[in-house]
């Protein structure tokens, strides 16, 4: 899987085992297809490196957190950010849904 642009800090499956995300010191995630390789979509809008990406235990969202103080939910059909979730004073460094 190539296509960042700086060190990669986390590499997650979604549940189906179809996808992978990953969580890149460039500032963006991308999602896979663990099939063919490619970049299905790249996940811009947090403002300083990425730190952890998960899945839903649905996969039909992945959460990305950043150095940037925020944390994102991003719909993985799409691409598009769902919602950003802010209002730390530091680093985020550990993304997680709550199973079913």
């Amino acid at each position: 899987l190539r296509g960042h642009q700086n060190s990669v800090n986390s590499a997650t499956f979604s549940p189906d085992g179809v996808r992978v995300i990953t969580a890149s010191q460039d500032k963006v995630a991308k999602i896979w297809s663990v099939e063919s390789g490619e970049c299905l979509h790249t996940l811009r809008g947090h403002l300083d490196a990425l730190r952890s990406a998960a899945f839903s235990p649905e996969g039909r969202q992945v959460l990305t957190t950043s150095d940037d103080h925020t944390a994102k939910v991003w719909c993985i059909q799409t691409g598009d950010c769902m919602c950003t979730l802010s209002g730390h004073q530091d680093a985020l460094h550990s993304a997680a849904f709550l199973p079913h």
